[in-house]
């Protein structure tokens, strides 16, 4: 299970690479930008100010232009890249969806553990801007990874990256599937898509997160969506019924982890 790539919509079909051994990308770059574009205008003042201080130690960053930085550090950072691969994803389905820390996030080489201990060092002031900055970076990635169904998900077909498919008149498999596939067709770029996700009801009871309980809910609620009747196709030619009933639960989980990576960094910048 790992993280998704998208530059733009016509894109959308990126081949998965593997982060680790066992899975892939997640939420492709247009994903994880519209989560932090859903994010962004729900800020506080004060969270705003300090993430537009942060990123402002790289000219022109913005928020959603630095979400989908950790998909790209095996390339910009080998070595980072490599320390992190892990904190994508957790294998929960062949336990149920019940988070397991000792058994499934050794050393807390997960999304679960890994998205605390970034909030923690985001919010500690003592720490370095340059330390601050790349947490904020983490951050808003890993919110998009832990809403992201297949990364929740099985380990034995390393979240669904093993499960090969035909789609569209293409060889594909169900990571991929749920991470570009479903929304290729629609060939809409970032404010179009934006639009349409802002167009969907909204989330019910989003609040400030507590994460030693609410990190771990949020991958246990992935894990179950990974385990619906239908999500792993009867056939391995799903056709576009498959889509229309899928993709606006993918587009749903994009849309919560904006709002709620809001209410996160609310919680985690408001206050100096």
């Amino acid at each position: 299970m790992k993280s998704f790539s998208l530059r733009t919509l016509p894109l959308l079909l990126v081949a998965c690479v593997a982060l680790s051994p066992g899975h892939a990308w997640a939420w492709g770059s247009q994903g994880h930008r519209l989560v932090a574009r859903v994010a962004e205008p729900l800020l506080d003042p004060q969270a705003k100010a300090e993430v537009q201080r942060l990123l402002a130690a790289e000219p022109g960053a913005t928020l959603d232009s630095v979400a989908p930085w950790a998909d790209q550090l095996r390339a910009q950072d080998p070595g980072l890249g490599k320390r992190s691969a892990n904190w994508h994803y957790i294998n929960m389905g062949e336990e149920g969806c019940v988070y397991d820390q000792p058994k499934q996030c050794a050393d807390g080489n997960c999304v679960v553990e890994a998205l605390k201990a970034q909030s923690t060092l985001l919010a500690d002031r003592s720490n370095s801007d340059a330390a601050r900055l790349q947490a904020l970076k983490f951050v808003v990635h890993l919110m998009g990874d832990i809403h992201q169904p297949m990364h929740a998900g099985y380990g034995h077909d390393r979240g669904g990256n093993t499960y090969q498919l035909q789609f569209d008149g293409r060889g594909t498999n169900l990571h991929s599937l749920w991470d570009s596939g479903m929304f290729y067709a629609q060939r809409l770029d970032d404010e179009q898509f934006l639009q349409q996700l802002l167009a969907l009801p909204a989330p019910q009871g989003v609040s400030r997160p507590q994460l030693q309980r609410d990190a771990p809910r949020w991958a246990v609620e992935s894990c179950h969506i990974a385990m619906r009747p239908g999500v792993y196709p009867d056939t391995r030619k799903p056709g576009q019924q498959y889509a229309d009933t899928w993709r606006p639960v993918a587009e749903a989980q994009v849309r919560l982890a904006g709002e709620r990576l809001a209410q996160l960094l609310n919680s985690l910048l408001d206050h100096p």
